[in-house]
């Protein structure tokens, strides 16, 4: 009988971590249209090991619009720009001050899990 190894990755201590929170973003958007499309979410095999799970983001987000620190516009156009955020945003004034409020608003909460450097 073949004997199992469990391997833990620690994704602090070994992945590299975005350099923006719109990075962050667009990955995690990428990875979830992928997920959607029936693609499953094995962490190391990008070409870029990152320091956290899409869902990690996703749960942020989440914890930021149930304290109200997000609102729905602001998770209306994350969504609808997250693959896509600098060609569609640049002639819509509106979503274009949406899209970076929420930017700034993730920014503090990643970085402080190491997820942006």
């Amino acid at each position: 009988m073949a004997q199992r190894r469990s391997i833990k990755l620690t994704y602090e201590e070994e992945g590299v971590p975005f350099t923006t929170p719109e990075d962050a973003w667009v990955w995690y958007s990428r990875c979830q249209r992928a997920r959607d499309e029936g693609a499953r979410y094995v962490a190391g095999l990008g070409a870029v090991v990152r320091p956290c799970a899409p869902d990690d983001i996703a749960r942020e987000v989440r914890r930021l619009y149930r304290h109200r620190i997000l609102r729905g516009a602001h998770l209306r156009v994350l969504v609808r720009f997250g693959c896509d955020s600098g060609v569609a945003i640049g002639g819509d004034q509106i979503a274009g001050r949406l899209w970076r409020e929420a930017l700034d608003r993730l920014e503090a909460p990643l970085r402080a899990k190491g997820i942006i450097a």
